[in-house]
């Protein structure tokens, strides 16, 4: 019953990839579309069989485990259905709603696992319970993100289709953890919709009905499965339309309105307790360290709530969110990849930085990439010890760093340097 399930989905959502505007407008192919959502597919299949045969290896046994209480909530639904559209908003915790960022007696924190239970549970309902027919369904549902950005990105570098379509779908972390059924993939379709309605409705001075719901999902998306994301990407969103504003002084908006946030970061909770928002990142910190169980935790310096700490770490912070693993850190599979590919990223940097072409792009925008992916990696450094979480979380900023390096190097004028040399 499974493998024909499968197969008849498999069929139905290639045929689909094909007829939905959103995609095809993007200029793709329709031998294109289908090849990019059966990558996401296998991706996807090949994150379950992991998570299935070597889950405790690679610490990765959430995928299934979000699976299982899916189908709980599923037989929910038949068996108390008032339960089942309540549920996802009933608050256990007398001042849970309150603790926005905190992990213990929260609401929020309960939210992100069963906000995506629920959207499992309702994947369910079509595929019988079986975990790889929903791959299908959460390949084509998280698709929708990544081709946002491939459209905005295609757009600011319309010569080079080919280029921005491989560093958006190929790049190895970002296929593989946004495809797989965990929060990652919902939580770059929020991002990337966020994305392309602001880009868009600055480009074109048009906001319809259509952008602003895109934008309220985008938001609901990243309060539901990674409220922290929203601290980040507001400053961002705040810069880039302000740089938009005045842009010719766009990197002197950015870094002062940065200055500003992150004198506001650290001195918010002087006008209420409740936006202390050091001491929330240093208990993240606390309780990824009390999480012993992983093989892939390293030991590291500890964050205290006050602004000389903060800087005093970021040179480690930045050391673990975008250079590790190191060769020496490898202990699986995942880690060998994970490792292969920060170091080839690396290189493509040093690229970037020589043999960089210059040319009349999205200035605002490339600035939103740069400092929004690096306050989400700093915010990484700060409070996950864990390679593994480290790795997985940071998949989702990839294409605002990959895709302007890859559009911007000159391949032509590097190919002649390595042929002289």
């Amino acid at each position: 019953m499974e493998y024909l399930l499968f197969v008849i989905y498999l069929v139905l959502f290639a045929w689909l990839v094909t007829k939905v505007k959103f995609f095809t407008s993007s200029g793709l192919s329709k031998p294109q579309l289908i090849i990019i959502l059966l990558l996401k597919i296998m991706a996807g299949i090949f994150y379950g069989w992991i998570g299935l045969y070597y889950g405790g290896l690679a610490q990765m046994q959430d995928t299934w485990g979000f699976h299982n209480s899916s189908i709980q909530e599923y037989h929910l639904l038949f068996n108390n259905p008032h339960e089942y559209f309540t549920n996802l908003f009933n608050n256990p915790y007398e001042s849970g709603v309150s603790k926005f960022f905190e992990s213990n007696d929260s609401y929020w924190n309960d939210l992100k696992g069963n906000f995506l239970i629920k959207v499992l549970s309702v994947f369910n309902i079509f595929s019988f319970g079986h975990y790889y027919v929903n791959v299908i369904l959460y390949s084509f549902v998280t698709i929708f993100g990544a081709m946002a950005i491939y459209r905005v990105m295609t757009d600011v570098f319309p010569g080079k289709k080919m280029t921005v379509l491989l560093a958006t779908f190929l790049v190895p972390s970002f296929l593989y953890w946004t495809s797989g059924i965990h929060k990652e993939g919902l939580i770059f379709t929020g991002i990337g919709l966020i994305v392309y309605c602001i880009y868009f409705g600055l480009k074109e001075k048009r906001w319809g009905f259509k952008r602003i719901l895109s934008l309220i999902i985008g938001f609901l998306l990243l309060i539901s499965l990674r409220n922290f994301l929203i601290i980040i990407i507001i400053p961002a969103i705040i810069a880039w339309l302000l740089a938009n504003r005045w842009p010719k002084y766009g990197l002197a908006t950015f870094g002062t309105l940065y200055l500003l946030f992150g004198l506001l970061f650290f001195n918010l909770r002087l006008i209420n307790p409740h936006l202390d928002f050091p001491r929330a990142v240093v208990n993240k910190q606390q309780e990824f360290i009390r999480l012993k169980g992983g093989n892939s935790n390293i030991p590291i310096k500890e964050l205290e709530p006050t602004a000389a700490s903060f800087l005093i770490n970021t040179p480690q912070a930045i050391n673990l969110s975008a250079i590790r693993p190191y060769p020496s850190d490898v202990k699986h599979i995942l880690s060998l990849a994970a490792a292969i590919e920060i170091n080839s990223l690396l290189l493509l940097f040093v690229l970037f930085i020589f043999f960089r072409k210059n040319g009349q792009h999205s200035r605002n925008l490339m600035f939103f990439c740069i400092f929004f992916s690096l306050s989400v990696l700093l915010a990484i450094g700060f409070s996950v010890n864990n390679l593994g979480a480290i790795v997985r979380y940071r998949s989702i900023i990839m294409p605002f760093l990959v895709i302007p390096m890859v559009a911007q190097i000159d391949w032509s004028r590097l190919g002649k340097f390595f042929s002289k040399h």
